[in-house]
């Protein structure tokens, strides 16, 4: 995993993982290059293959990503779709969800997530989240939820889901649907069940910068219902039914996963669980380093979930400041996500209530580097200069 090594040298020493890690070009928050040479390595032939013989839309390449995704997945169904926002809004399509409909979302969420529910024509409710986890619990859903409800869109921030086993009995008992959307947790768990098979549907990106990234572009629905999994692949194709390319059952929309960008992901996918080791294993060092620094604390991971770690994520007070020394350094870092959904302009009408763990928390989350071909080296550099600038 270590970069630049010596041809037929396979681990890191700590000599050279420490000159690494202190050169000019500093530490990124990612680094998408050597997991996209990793992926090129494996599907140059295809790839080429395709590209060369005009093979862009459809094909056998999507349909074989698929049934890979689904059975990885643990549900009968994948379909890929444009990107990960429209594999939210044509579920929402797909089970009727629409005006006069309220859908629950957690505050603390991109945009995608809220966005998806206003574009399907219903109206979000948004709901705080737990303090140590940043997620959606029974109680802030059931605190969101009116006679309206139709759904709660349950988010896996950062890569963890949160009690699934509690939200599903409480959307049963309220009469909910359950929709995940698990753009950030490619292959997390909770109690041994993967992200994506628990809701009536899952909605995934393949963004290049999440940890199953295509190169450019693409997203998924994965789900076990066949009638709701016909929908969502007809809607997703102008409305297009399977029995005739002029036959249109429904207003559909162009979001289709593209061949070429299938066979990157089929690469890719052979490589996640040992990128997701990596992350898990970069993630228990950070935790190691960090838990001894006042005033900082880390997200909290569940003892119950498998953490795939899409982001490593401290909260921090003056957390600006900090991140503009770490930045002299040469240190990268994000924000996710400086400013909760319910209060961006678009969705203020939707919040009549304040929401206090999800307002504090955005102003203190900062996402630290963290990418499978990341040294522990790089994390200790990480380390020493966050723990001497907090303490400014």
């Amino acid at each position: 995993m270590c970069a630049n090594l010596p041809p037929g040298e396979s681990h890191c020493s700590p000599q050279r993982d420490r000159a690494v890690v202190t050169s000019e070009h500093g530490i990124p928050v990612t680094d998408l290059a050597p997991a996209a040479a990793e992926v090129w390595s494996r599907v140059q032939p295809d790839y080429v293959r395709a590209l060369l013989r005009g093979e862009y839309v459809g094909g056998t390449a999507v349909s074989s990503f698929e049934r890979l995704w689904a059975a990885y997945c643990g549900t009968r169904y994948a379909i890929g779709v444009g990107n990960g926002t429209d594999a939210l809004e044509l579920t929402l399509a797909g089970l009727d969800i629409g005006h006069g409909d309220e859908v629950v979302v957690p505050a603390s969420t991109f945009v995608a997530t809220a966005a998806a529910v206003v574009r399907a024509g219903a109206v979000p409710r948004f709901a705080d989240v737990d303090a140590d986890t940043l997620l959606i619990t029974p109680e802030t859903l059931r605190a969101a939820v009116t006679r309206r409800t139709r759904a709660v869109i349950v988010v896996h921030l950062y890569g963890q889901l949160p009690d699934m086993t509690a939200l599903l009995a409480t959307a049963r008992e309220l009469g909910i649907l359950l929709i995940e959307d698990a753009a950030q947790a490619h292959g997390g768990q909770w109690r041994g069940r993967r992200a994506g098979s628990f809701g009536v549907a899952a909605c995934f990106s393949f963004y290049p910068s999440k940890n199953l990234g295509a190169f450019g572009d693409a997203g998924a629905v994965v789900t076990s219902d066949p009638d709701l999994a016909e929908k969502i692949s007809e809607l997703a194709n102008h409305g297009r039914t399977r029995s005739g390319h002029f036959d249109h059952r429904y207003v559909g929309r162009n979001s289709r996963l593209d061949n070429l960008q299938a066979i990157a992901l089929e690469g890719a996918l052979g490589l996640l669980d040992g990128w997701t080791e990596r992350r898990i294993e970069l993630a228990r060092h950070y935790t190691q380093r960090l838990h001894v620094a006042g005033g900082l604390r880390m997200v909290t991971s569940s003892q119950a979930a498998h953490h795939v770690y899409h982001l490593l994520v401290v909260r921090v007070p003056g957390r600006d400041e900090v991140r503009r020394l770490l930045g002299q350094r040469n240190i990268q870092t994000g924000i996710h996500y400086p400013v909760p959904c319910h209060l961006q302009p678009p969705f203020r009408e939707f919040a009549p209530e304040p929401l206090p763990v999800s307002e504090i928390a955005a102003t203190e989350v900062l996402s630290l580097p963290l990418f499978p071909h990341m040294t522990q080296g790089q994390v200790d550099f990480v380390c020493d200069n966050l723990l001497d600038v907090v303490r400014f």
